[in-house]
């Protein structure tokens, strides 16, 4: 039972059709390097955590959110988070601080964007907790290798050819940036 929901979790991020969580990891670490292990673990582990606290309160009935305002929202957390690298002058620890707690308050909306559908799964099961935390545990195994690879590319760009990690952000975060817009206008709860 826990490998299947560990399997389930990691399919929810290493997944073809996963791109809007996948946009999301790309634009949240898209501002560290290597040396920055440590804390794109800690960012990584917010957002889990956020992910982890909505499947809860949504598998236990005690929230409920629109599925539709729910799929247009997360792309426009992809948005805002590439447009804050954006904004950033310098890569510091303090500067890049206010990552953990977008990866955290987002990891909240992204939760509910599964917890239907996760909801439908548990209901046959007597107990919650190992399938809840085989999942996340999946979860953040599938977050830390798309992260890994991530790093992987910012050294071969930056180290190889001598792209600036400036730059580097810039085209990893207007590239989620102009992918999520494009899946939050495909995805409007309302009409214009």
């Amino acid at each position: 039972m826990f490998w299947d929901y560990f399997h389930i979790g990691w399919d929810h991020i290493i997944n073809r059709n996963a791109w809007d969580h996948l946009l999301f990891i790309m634009a949240l670490s898209a501002i560290y390097v290597f040396k920055d292990w440590k804390q794109v673990l800690i960012l990584v582990t917010a957002f889990t955590i956020g992910h982890t606290v909505t499947l809860i309160l949504a598998t236990f009935n005690i929230i409920r959110f629109s599925s539709t305002w729910i799929e247009f929202l997360i792309p426009v957390t992809i948005m805002i988070t590439a447009l804050f690298n954006t904004l950033m002058k310098k890569f510091t620890p303090k500067s890049v601080r206010l990552n953990y707690f977008l990866a955290l308050a987002f990891g909240l909306i992204h939760g509910m964007g599964f917890a239907n559908g996760l909801r439908s799964l548990l209901g046959k099961e007597s107990d919650i907790l190992l399938p809840l935390l085989g999942f996340n545990l999946g979860l953040e195994a599938g977050q830390l290798v798309a992260v890994l690879g991530l790093l992987i590319l910012a050294a071969i760009w930056q180290g190889v050819f001598k792209v600036s990690r400036r730059d580097w952000v810039l085209f990893l975060s207007g590239g989620a940036f102009m992918a999520a817009l494009v899946m939050a206008m495909e995805r409007l709860p309302f009409n214009l």
